[in-house]
């Protein structure tokens, strides 16, 4: 049998595999033999002992074996074959929905049946609907299986016996050959992790004393081992991407603090002891000759961009360029707003680009990048299309990050990119990101986090409420607009579509002028010009609107301190970062504020879960932690598309214990490069590219 490396031998190598069915295992992602080893279990069923009938329980699974007492046809709302089996500790029923005459004749009065079956209560006592069978002779020892059998991650045209039938070839392979072992074996021994041999054996065939409990909840030592692996993999490949980062040039922006502490002057407030701390953080790295990449986490409204209008300054001051991008048009235009309203009086010139803009003035913002003219440009990915040339960027700050695609995020980079230089980056995001995925999907950055509130800034009570209340909640927003406070009511999507949203926001909007008509009520949505966003935006900011009807444009960058009430319709929709981001629309200001999570009854058991920690809490890493745990890594992180955060075996909720010492053994591997990428190429493969960006 061929020794060869498994990693390099192709699924064509195992008996039985042609053009087609190697075909419909790629849509696995399996090519080769290593890869087919790989693919692990979903779960396990018991097939290795007989039950008796008399102690089966509806719920159970399992082998049982009987004499056919009779098979008859049962006219019910459904023809089925009916077959009745005794063991002589008790009888149970088979059934049939889809029969033939054959079938029914082959069940014969005295036939001894082995079944395998899910076991559950029927018209008749306990049942098993289309249970596996086969005819066993009284005279023959018909041996039980002797492992739990496997159940398998499919795709169409391969089933479940196939798909063992492929591991059994693959397992040959493996007790000949072996899987490159590429954990040196003090490591292994001082974590007491098994061989990659003995773990993948274990999982595909394990023995009939293995702890099923322990393999269904993916903590079994083989489990561990091959997660543990795997989360190497991504650390390592994100510490050389790291590395890569650093062996580019980066400009050394020391900054003179003409312009910052001109700008510190002029804000009507002290930077909180935070924002202070993480300005001198991203000062250092900017003042280094290798590109910054720093995330800068903090809550809604904790002055993140504040910190970002300072680095821009740096970057001035040093002579280079500072582009600011943001994921939507609103937030855009508020950054611009803010640089524009803090930078101008410095005598300093912001450009601001997004893909709506067009003709003669797209083409004079162009001119002012182009040439240099324009110290800071803001706008959204208009930022990176091609004739988009800056003069000489030297740093690029992107908000709310996860909202981009990582290629995105590079392309900008790309953009100040010469043969040996590259821009510093800052991302920023509101969005607090779990220490668990700081630790993996961010090893690559230096992480910030401005952990504390300017001063002023209220707390703001959460009340969930059904929207069978509605004339309440109504009633609610028309005392709050008469004391002079403005409310937000939020129309969240519809089937993801922004039609449809828009629509249901027109449709609100209706109802609140019909049943508020002493209140000065305005709308916005997405499918609105940009020109017709701002201008609402303005005259509610400027206290000419009471009660703003939105969509969940508004989350991100809004800031009106007078908004006091906000009501989400059907926030079960929505993540709870993204309620979150919503809620942070509120308690700007200083007098006491209030979010209504107005829900559709009835609600599913997670959708009861989220909107009580809603309720239950202001923290955002706290909420950050529930969505994680909720949703999964690929939806927190909105990187899903990406391929990032795909892991095969791991799972960053269940093993975040590992992180710490995946991250102790990285930093040993890190020195044998040929190791670190032997390990990279196993498991991104080819991946690789997307946890390199």
């Amino acid at each position: 049998m061929n020794k060869h490396s498994l990693a390099q031998l192709p699924v064509t190598e195992l008996k039985g595999v042609g053009a087609a069915l190697q075909d419909k295992l790629a849509k696995l992602d399996i090519h080769t033999l290593q890869d087919l080893l790989f693919h692990l279990p979903l779960r396990y069923q018991d097939r290795t002992r007989i039950m008796l009938i008399g102690g089966l329980r509806p719920g159970d699974e399992g082998v049982i074996e009987g004499e056919v007492k009779g098979a008859d046809i049962a006219m019910g709302r459904r023809r089925s074959l009916v077959c009745r089996l005794q063991d002589g500790t008790g009888t149970i029923t088979l059934r049939f929905f889809h029969f033939s005459a054959a079938q029914k004749n082959s069940l014969k009065p005295g036939t001894r049946l082995r079944c395998f079956g899910e076991i559950r209560t029927g018209a008749s006592g306990l049942e098993i609907y289309h249970p596996e069978y086969r005819r066993v002779d009284d005279d023959v020892i018909t041996p039980v299986e002797e492992s739990l059998t496997p159940i398998y991650p499919t795709t169409e045209g391969i089933n479940q016996t196939r798909m063992r039938a492929l591991t059994d070839g693959a397992l040959a392979y493996l007790a000949n050959g072996s899987l490159t072992e590429l954990i040196p074996e003090h490591l292994r021994e001082q974590w007491g992790l098994p061989s990659l041999n003995e773990a993948v054996s274990y999982l595909h065939r394990p023995p009939v004393d293995a702890d099923q409990e322990q393999l269904l909840d993916g903590y079994h030592p083989a489990q561990r081992r091959l997660a543990f692996e795997e989360l190497l993999a991504h650390h390592l490949s994100l510490l050389k991407l790291r590395q890569r980062t650093r062996q580019v040039g980066a400009p050394e922006l020391q900054g003179n603090r003409r312009y910052q502490d001109a700008f510190l002057q002029q804000l009507p407030f002290p930077l909180t002891g935070a924002q202070q701390r993480v300005s001198q953080e991203i000062s250092a790295d900017l003042s280094q000759p290798y590109p910054m990449l720093r995330l800068v986490q903090g809550d809604v409204g904790s002055g993140k961009t504040v910190v970002a209008a300072l680095a821009a300054l740096q970057a001035v001051e040093g002579g280079f360029q500072a582009a600011v991008m943001a994921p939507t048009e609103i937030l855009a235009e508020q950054h611009f707003i803010s640089f524009s309203q803090w930078l101008e009086p410095l005598g300093l010139k912001v450009a601001w680009l997004a893909g709506k803009l067009k003709g003669k003035k797209r083409q004079a913002q162009l001119e002012v990048i182009g040439d240099g003219s324009a110290q800071v440009v803001v706008g959204t990915h208009a930022l990176f299309q091609d004739e988009v040339l800056f003069a000489n960027l030297g740093l690029v700050v992107v908000d709310e990050q996860h909202r981009f695609g990582v290629h995105q995020r590079l392309a900008l980079r790309e953009k100040g990119r010469t043969d040996h230089r590259a821009p510093h980056q800052l991302i920023m995001t509101a969005t607090p990101i779990p220490r668990t995925l700081t630790m993996s999907a961010y090893a690559d950055l230096d992480c910030s986090v401005i952990d504390e509130l300017p001063p002023g800034r209220t707390p703001v009570n959460t009340v969930v409420i059904s929207d069978q209340r509605r004339p309440e909640v109504v009633e609610r927003v028309r005392d709050a607009c008469g004391q002079g406070r403005q409310v937000y009511w939020v129309c969240t999507l519809i089937e993801e579509s922004e039609a449809l949203q828009c629509q249901a926001a027109e449709v609100t909007e209706a109802e609140l002028k019909e049943a508020l008509p002493e209140l000065r009520i305005g709308l916005i949505h997405g499918r609105m010009k940009p020109a017709e966003k701002t201008a609402i935006m303005a005259s509610y900011k400027a206290a000419e609107l009471d009660l703003l009807v939105a969509t969940t444009v508004i989350e991100v960058g809004v800031d009106v301190p007078n908004a006091s009430v906000m009501i989400i319709e059907n926030p079960e929709r929505l993540g709870l970062a993204q309620l979150h981001q919503l809620r942070g629309r509120v308690g700007r200001g200083s007098v006491e504020s209030f979010c209504l999570l107005m829900y559709h009854a009835p609600l599913s058991k997670q959708g009861r879960e989220r909107l009580a920690v809603m309720r239950e809490t202001t923290d955002g890493f706290r909420i950050a932690e529930k969505d994680l745990e909720l949703r999964g890594p690929g939806e927190v992180l909105g990187t899903r598309q990406t391929g990032m955060m795909s892991f095969k075996v791991a799972d960053l909720q269940r093993d975040a214990d590992l992180l710490t010492r995946v991250k102790q053994v990285a930093g040993h591997i890190m020195a044998d490069p040929q190791l670190s990428d032997a390990i990279i190429q196993r498991w991104l493969g080819r991946d690789e590219q997307y946890a390199s960006v």
